[in-house]
């Protein structure tokens, strides 16, 4: 059981799809606010903090152009009232290389 208030991790696969889901209305979300062109890639890692809904800071991979970039969003999610609103996205730095075959 989640304790209110606190941030925990969101454990390997758990809940993939809807953190994927979640992942990519943020970047969509930012893209419409900014006017900007990010290309969602892939979660990297996500907590979340039960507050009124659930607060997830969920970070990702995207691309700008054709640089690959790290992101931090927060999404707000009460699913009883159909709510899902980006609290923050910002640039975290440039994606890690991706290693030779």
């Amino acid at each position: 059981m989640a304790k209110l208030g606190g941030i925990k991790e969101v454990g390997g696969s758990a809940n993939s799809v809807e953190i994927d889901s979640l992942a990519r209305f943020a970047v969509d979300e930012h893209n419409k606010k900014e006017n900007a062109l990010l290309e969602f890639g892939k979660v990297v890692n996500t907590k979340e903090q039960v507050v009124a809904g659930t607060m997830y800071y969920i970070t990702l991979e995207a691309k700008d152009g054709t640089q690959k970039k790290v992101y931090e969003a927060k999404v707000w999610v009460k699913p009883w009232m159909n709510f899902k609103e980006l609290q923050e996205f910002k640039l975290i730095g440039d994606a890690p290389a991706e290693p030779c075959a």
